[in-house]
């Protein structure tokens, strides 16, 4: 579904009439580029392509000093009726998409060194662990600037238990990994200790054959 549509309506809807520019900067304060996927510099086009299709409407256009000028959109009541099915669209349905990890994990890692594979999960744990933190340090700011609704903070906090779940997954994958690794080396072991004595009774049984 288009993710950018619904947050341009839905900002419309709430605030009333708005530029494009004050939807962007709304998107950029809230980070919904990172955790929602608003595709955050499709937002001028988008509010182009919805006013083709009488989903807004241009008011004015203003001019402060020398910026350049922007037009202040309205939602239409047209609008209105795309907004409520883009809600139902998001908000009704379980998340569900592609799991690329899981296909690679379940069907592709035959033959491929564990060890270089625990490097790889590690260096991505990394970045999901950097990027949960980031989300949570932006979520302390905005709530003490006091720019979050419970529904927004909400959100990023969700965004933020979600990650904190996978970093802990790929921990627990680890320490399995690692487990493997140990009982693998162990068996390596055995082998290596019992093989002496495999070679010295075929020694002896060679030497009772020659004489």
């Amino acid at each position: 579904m288009n993710l950018t549509r619904l947050m341009a309506l839905g900002t419309l809807a709430r605030y009333g009439p708005q530029h494009g520019h004050q939807i962007r900067r709304l998107a950029d304060v809230t980070n919904v580029g990172e955790w929602g996927g608003v595709s955050v510099g499709a937002l001028y086009r988008e509010l182009r392509a919805m006013e083709r299709e009488g989903l807004v409407e241009a008011l004015r256009t203003e001019k402060v000093g020398r910026r350049p000028e922007r037009t202040v959109y309205e939602i239409t009541g047209d609008g209105r009726f795309e907004l409520t099915a883009l809600r139902e669209q998001a908000i009704r349905p379980l998340p569900s998409g592609p799991d690329p990890l899981g296909v690679a994990l379940t069907f592709a890692t035959e033959g491929m060194d564990r060890e270089e594979l625990r490097q790889i999960l590690r260096a991505r744990r990394e970045k999901l662990a950097i990027r949960g933190t980031e989300v949570a340090g932006d979520l302390q700011r905005l709530r003490a600037k006091g720019v979050l609704d419970v529904f927004a903070a909400a959100i990023m906090r969700r965004y933020v238990l979600s990650t904190e779940a996978d970093v802990r997954w790929h921990d627990e994958l680890d320490a399995l990994l690692a487990d493997e690794a140990r009982a693998q080396e162990e068996a390596r072991e055995e082998a290596r200790e019992e093989a002496p004595a495999d070679g010295g009774n075929r020694l002896e049984i060679n030497r009772d054959i020659t004489r």
